[in-house]
């Protein structure tokens, strides 16, 4: 089952083709090449961007860099959106990386501001303020790779074939997963999505968990890792206090107390 998020603008039913803004000096905005929905029902909060360029493998060319740099701003505004899942709609394939014919006709400063956006891209996804999880149903290759990297958390198919970023050396899911790049592997299934489904369990998990607390949680472990362990603790503290006032907390002691689950609001 599926809803339609909040604002008007945003996700449709079933699956809503986000078009991106034309980029300068290639004409006007090309075919959609991302879908994202909202889930509803037990998967209520659950959102999913689904990357789906089967001509390029989802390489990352200026239209799939904008589309998914418009559903991000759109989806980070949504309080409803609990956990955002990455997939792709290309059997085989997560994302082959930068469309590197696409870079071919560009100059040297179209090449330059580009890359930035790029660069945008991954820190976006890093920030985005609730769960992220990358359902890793095939190759990810040098940005797409990154792409995976900038999500909060990875599931990898078994047969899933990636090239690390400095090496080219390739690894299946199991060796990633000894290496720490994914969280999880699976057996991949005939339809070429088991990656997906376990990671739709994973957001289906996280899902009964205080809204406030898991956003503050993460900001918490990001920010804390960049400093030293006082500091750490400080930003901790400062997020901790944030999450005191709210609805919320209160709710999850209410139903400790009264043993029985809690409804959160996210308030």
């Amino acid at each position: 089952m599926l809803r339609a998020l909040t604002d008007p603008r945003r996700l449709a039913r079933p699956w809503k083709a986000l078009r991106a803004r034309s980029c300068a000096s290639h004409g006007p905005a090309g075919p959609p090449e991302i879908q994202v929905r909202a889930l509803a029902g037990a998967d209520h909060g659950i959102a999913e961007i689904l990357m789906n360029r089967p001509s390029a493998c989802n390489a990352l060319g200026n239209v799939l860099v904008n589309q998914l740099l418009e559903a991000l701003a759109q989806l980070r505004e949504d309080q409803q959106v609990r956990v955002l899942l990455f997939r792709s709609g290309v059997k085989g394939v997560f994302c082959a990386g930068a469309d590197l014919k696409e870079r071919e006709q560009m100059s040297e400063a179209e090449v330059g501001i580009f890359v930035q956006r790029l660069r945008g891209l991954m820190n976006e996804i890093a920030a985005f303020p609730a769960p992220t999880i990358a359902a890793m149903d095939g190759f990810a290759l040098g940005g797409g790779l990154e792409l995976a990297l900038a999500c909060d958390l990875r599931v990898a198919g078994v047969a899933l074939a990636k090239e690390l970023i400095f090496t080219g050396r390739r690894l299946n899911g199991a060796q990633a997963q000894a290496l720490g790049l994914v969280n999880h592997t699976v057996l991949q299934n005939e339809d070429g999505n088991a990656a997906y489904h376990r990671a739709r369990e994973l957001a289906q998990e996280i899902l009964p968990q205080a809204p406030i607390a898991v956003r503050l949680g993460k900001v918490a472990i990001d920010r804390g890792m960049e400093v030293d362990i006082a500091s750490g603790m400080a930003i901790e503290g400062i997020c901790y206090a944030q999450n005191i006032p709210t609805q919320d907390r209160l709710e999850g002691m209410a139903a400790f107390k009264e043993k029985r689950p809690p409804r959160f609001v996210g308030k």
